[in-house]
This record gives structure tokens, sequence and C-alpha cells, in this order.
């Protein structure tokens, strides 16, 4: 008498391959996340900076051109990313998020 366990390992391997591929999904959901909080904290960090960093145009000793707000913006761009992830309210709302959803 031969048991045929064709349909049992199939299901096993249907249940294993569904709760990888689930694992690879929140893994990668994670990611998405932490990326997108790490972007939310950059945009509010870029602001106070622009805020603080503002010139008095009055008390300026050189005309002022169009470069130098181009120039301006990409160095408050640099400095809120590399600042970004840094203050800790990325990752509290990271883990915030991750709860609630």
């Amino acid at each position: 008498m031969m048991i045929d366990n064709t349909l049992a390992l199939s299901s096993f391997n249907s249940a294993k391959l569904a709760s990888v591929t689930q694992a690879k999904n929140e893994k990668l959901d994670d990611e998405r996340l932490k990326e997108q909080t790490d972007a939310f904290e950059a945009f509010m960090v870029k602001e106070v900076l622009n805020t603080a960093l503002k010139d008095d145009e009055s008390a300026s000793l050189f005309p002022k051109s169009a470069g130098s707000d181009i120039y301006k913006s990409m160095q408050t761009d640099a400095y809120s990313r590399a600042l970004s992830g840094g203050f800790g309210f990325s990752q509290m709302l990271y883990e915030f998020l991750k709860q609630r959803g």
C-alpha cells in the first residue's frame, strides 16, 4: 500500500512560501516606512534651517545673485539629509506608525 504525500507536501510548501513571502513583504514595508519617516524628519529639519539661516539682505556686503539662491538651497538640502535621523523624531514617528499600521 502506497501513501501519497504529494498533497500534504504541496500544502506545506505553499504555507511555508506564504510565510516567507509575508516576512519579506513586512521587512520591505518596514524599510519603506523608515525611509519615509527619515524623509519627513529631513523636511522638518530643512524648514528649521531655512528659517535659522535666512539672510538679512539689507546687511549683506555683496549683491544677491541667482546662483547664490540655488547654492544655498542645495546646501540646506545636504545639511537636512545629513542631520535627519539624529534627532529621534524619525524613530519615534516610525514606531508610532508601525504600531498603528
